[in-house]
Formats: structure tokens, C-alpha cells, sequence
């Protein structure tokens, strides 16, 4: 199959380009910069110059391509707060695929995440594929995790795969890991919301990969996919290891002191969001075997710079 992946050479991409070649497919990598564009012929994939606003090139691309695998996001537009834009542009990258894409029945595999689902405040049990946030107005990344499942309805093969906020393995380098290390280096001690009882989930970056290939190769039209390893991870408990491997103090950040501490993820720090893999194990048969995020903390890479 040939398959035009966005995000190519980021974080993810970096690991789901090999995953596809492995597995005998042909890729087609988005690059932006030169620096990109030699990273993804380094791993033997074919480079299709443009960015995320060139939304004609995204829809030539797509309709040239097997199937289309969309990872790119505008990070550093969140990092330095415009996260609206950040969404709108994504919003615009998968309308030019979906016009690529059209009747065909070719694959289309989104990126969502599944912090999402702390907004609904689930209680009682960790949340699952079939578990979403309803349309609303304005800038939401679920609209546009809505959006990609409803292009079953256009002959579209979508599905979405919710990422964890932290996946993590010696890839990330930008991710909300190196970030709340990145923080508590500056502060001088390793920050947690409130009490720090809430939870992230976590996952490490080659599960998620070989989620993506599963996706793209047959997860029916309309698909929710969860790509987290583990369903639960206390924050409180992942400040006490950066502390731990900074050598620096563990501290509760009040909660109406959160943007001075965490920044641009103030926002969403104090989410609750336990999730289940259930569904997706037994749909595609695929399964997290790559430590577990504390675990891969104490490794060390993450604190070698």
C-alpha cells in the first residue's frame, strides 16, 4: 500500500514510517523543512515537500496515495498559546485529505487523544472507545476527531487513534514528559496539581506505531482506537520520579496557581482521565508490550540533557 503520512518525521511519525516499511508498504513523508526531508530519506520513505497549510498539496497527495495516515499538528502553536489555530489548521489538513479521499474506501487514520475524555467526568470506571465528546462550538480537537469518524459516511475507511498525553520512549523529545521535566528544571522542584491524585494514561511510542499500521491495514469505517499502555498513571506519582531523577524537591502547585507553574498545560493538568484498551485489543488484536512510563523515567534518557 501506498501511504502519505503526515507529521512523518516527528515524534510519532519517526516510529510509525519504519512500522509501515517493515511491513512492506510504501510511504510517501511530509516534510516542511530540510531537516525532515533528510531524516525521512534516511529511512528509505519518498518526501513530498509542503506543510499544513498548503491544503491543496495535502489533497493531490491524498488522492495519489493507497491511504493516507494524518500525525501532523502544530505543537508549537499550542506551546506558545494559540491552540485554536493549532486546531483550525488541523481542521483544514483533514477536509483537503477527505477531499482526496472521497468515495474511495482508502483509508484515513486521525490522530485524536485521549485526555479528551476527562472532559466528560466519567466516574466509577476508566473510559473507552465508545465514549466521546459531543460537537460544540468553537475550536475542539474532538470536533475534529468527529469529523474523521463521520467520513465513513463518504466513503472513507476512517477510523481515529486517541493517543495517550504521555506516550513516551527515547523518541520524545517534545512531548508533555520532556515538558514537565523541562519545568521542574527551571523551578528548581517537580510540580503536581492540587492533592495529585488525578490521572494521565501512558503509552510508549513503538505500541502506538504498530497501532497505526493496524488502523490503516483494517480497522473498520468509523473506528475509535485507544493507543495507551497503561490506563492510569497519578500525577502526583510522576512528579515524585522526575523529582526523583532531577534530584530536586516534589511539590503540591495550589490550584489557583497552576499558570504559574504549568504553563500552557494548566489547562488541562487537572483532568481525570483513566482509559480502557479493551476494545481496541479485541478488534485488532493488538497489544501494549513497551515498559510502562515510570519505568522508562527511571531508564534515564529523558534527564541526559
Amino acid at each position: 500500500m501506498k501511504v502519505f503520512v503526515t507529521g512523518a518525521s516527528g515524534h510519532i511519525g519517526s516510529a510509525v514510517v519504519p512500522e509501515l516499511l517493515e511491513a512492506g508498504h510504501q510511504v510517501v513523508g511530509l516534510a516542511r523543512s530540510d531537516a525532515s526531508a533528510a531524516a525521512l530519506e534516511a529511512a528509505c520513505a519518498e518526501v513530498r515537500r509542503g506543510d499544513l497549510d498548503d491544503v491543496d498539496n495535502l489533497t493531490d497527495a491524498a488522492s495519489h496515495a493507497d491511504g493516507v495516515i494524518h500525525l501532523a499538528f502544530k505543537h508549537d502553536a499550542v506551546q506558545n498559546g494559540g491552540m485554536n489555530s493549532a486546531i483550525d489548521a488541523d481542521a483544514a489538513a483533514l477536509r483537503a485529505l477527505a477531499q482526496g479521499l472521497e468515495r474511495s474506501d482508502k483509508p484515513l487514520v486521525g490522530t485524536s487523544g485521549t485526555l479528551l475524555l476527562g472532559l466528560l467526568g466519567i466516574t466509577g470506571r476508566p473510559g473507552t472507545e465508545d465514549d466521546y465528546v459531543l460537537p460544540v462550538e468553537g475550536s475542539m480537537r474532538s470536533n475534529n476527531e468527529n469529523y474523521v469518524i463521520g467520513l465513513a459516511d463518504r466513503g472513507i475507511r476512517s477510523s481515529v487513534v486517541r493517543l495517550p498525553p504521555l506516550v513516551h520512549s527515547t523518541l520524545d523529545k517534545h512531548g508533555f514528559g520532556p515538558t514537565l521535566i523541562r519545568i521542574a528544571r527551571e523551578k528548581g522542584f517537580a510540580g503536581y496539581p492540587g492533592d495529585g491524585t488525578n490521572h494521565w494514561s501512558a503509552g510508549h511510542t513503538l505500541d502506538a506505531a504498530r497501532l497505526y499500521r493496524l488502523a490503516l491495514e483494517r480497522a473498520p469505517a468509523g473506528t475509535r482506537l485507544h493507543a495507551d499502555g497503561e490506563e492510569s498513571v497519578q500525577l502526583r506519582e510522576i512528579a515524585a520520579t522526575i523529582g526523583e531523577m532531577l534530584h530536586v524537591p516534589t511539590k503540591s502547585i495550589p490550584l489557583d496557581e497552576l499558570d504559574g507553574y504549568f504553563d500552557f498545560l494548566s489547562g488541562f493538568i487537572t483532568l481525570d482521565a483513566r482509559v480502557s484498551t479493551a476494545k481496541t485489543q479485541a478488534l485488532l488484536g493488538w497489544k501494549p508490550v513497551g515498559p510502562g512510563l515510570i519505568g522508562d523515567l527511571k531508564q534515564g534518557h529523558y534527564f541526559t540533557n
